[in-house]
């Protein structure tokens, strides 16, 4: 794994800023990722940027992307910005050498402005509702080469997302599972994947959620007057965090947003974000309640998955920051069953988890 080389980095910064005499590079808080992130300054004034470097480490999921070259996170940036999506501007790519150089969006993160304003948790979400749906609607056509068409969220990694609850989130903490139960979790988990992997796909994001979504200033206030929201027209959403972006259902991204691990919302906000969600994307109502049960089968899997990943984030990446957030999200995969209980396989599974995971309960 390579390290970062900081002599590497100036000498880029000066070709485009050719006073930068020290980068003063403050590290920031990154994900769960193993990327690290440091703001630096450019030029003499000290302007700040962003400094993103990719040790190269390989991924642990499935991805049958293996002949692209150019750095998916510029890749799905210079498309989303094509299309109109907020994204952070490109100052400089060193992505040979593990470096891409960005717009610094600040820290208010969905998640952080939110503490901060959370009056205005509605009408954020709104915008965030209805800049998905527009999205979605302008990356309908992709480029033939596009990174993002050459990986989806087909049954191999649905499944494969579920397997990784199963390993982490049971087994490797050391709950019991007879093998009864497995096999029914096995089954269960093949006809989900199977039945995801059926529906139409576009463009999914993949991490739509409060710590990957920017509010910042509008660029542009005369050209967004007549959309902008009640929290603020001088501000809007960006999109951090999009270079695993792949084809997928509609919903998958909504799920991202709308079952956030570190958020909380009652049933009737998620209701009307769905609504409106629906109403952007042109969704009659004899399809809106198709759309609600969409929204519960993906988040089981979505939930499990990342209940499983917080766990397996805490025991090979040595960050326990996630654990708290490991019941609270296996919670909303099991209010998922519960709506969803008209479904055979919803039953015994949601059985099946409290019969296993109830012991384990504090």
């Amino acid at each position: 794994m390579r390290e970062p080389s900081w002599p590497y980095l100036l000498e880029l910064v000066r070709r485009l800023y050719p006073d930068t005499t020290d980068l003063r590079p403050a590290p920031m808080k990154g994900g769960a990722s193993t990327r690290r992130f440091y703001r630096i300054a450019l030029g003499k004034d000290g302007k700040s940027a962003v400094a993103m470097f990719t040790p190269g480490a390989p991924s642990h999921e499935i991805h049958k992307d293996g002949g692209h070259v150019r750095s998916p996170f510029l890749e799905v940036r210079d498309l989303l910005a094509d299309r109109g999506i907020r994204v952070p501007h490109l100052f400089v790519d060193g992505s040979e050498q593990g470096w891409v150089v960005v717009e610094d969006l600040g820290d208010d993160t969905v998640a952080n402005y939110l503490v901060r304003q959370p009056q205005a948790k509605r009408d954020v979400y709104r915008t965030a509702v209805r800049d998905l749906a527009r999205a979605q609607k302008n990356l309908t056509e992709l480029p033939p080469s596009s990174i993002v068409k050459s990986r989806a969220f087909d049954q191999d990694l649905l499944r494969w997302e579920l397997d990784h609850f199963l390993e982490w989130g049971v087994l490797a903490r050391g709950i019991a599972i007879s093998d009864a139960d497995r096999a029914t979790f096995e089954g269960v988990a093949t006809r989900l994947a199977a039945r995801i992997a059926e529906w139409p796909r576009g463009f999914v994001h993949r991490d739509y959620q409060s710590r990957n979504l920017m509010v910042v200033p509008r660029e542009d206030a005369t050209a967004v007057a007549n959309a902008a929201s009640a929290h603020g027209g001088d501000v809007e959403i960006a999109w951090i965090d999009f270079q695993d972006a792949l084809l997928g259902p509609r919903v998958y991204d909504l799920v991202a947003l709308l079952s956030d691990s570190y958020q909380e919302f009652d049933p009737g906000f998620i209701d009307e974000r769905l609504d409106e969600y629906a109403k952007s994307a042109g969704i009659d109502a004899g399809q809106r309640q198709l759309l609600g049960r969409e929204f519960d089968w993906v988040t089981v899997q979505r939930k499990l998955k990342d209940a499983g990943r917080f766990i397996f984030i805490d025991r090979t990446h040595q960050n326990p920051s996630f654990l708290p957030f490991v019941e609270p999200t296996i919670e909303k995969a099991r209010a998922a069953m519960v709506r969803l209980s008209d479904d055979a396989d919803m039953r015994t599974l949601g059985d099946m988890l409290n019969r296993v995971l109830g012991a384990s309960r504090e």
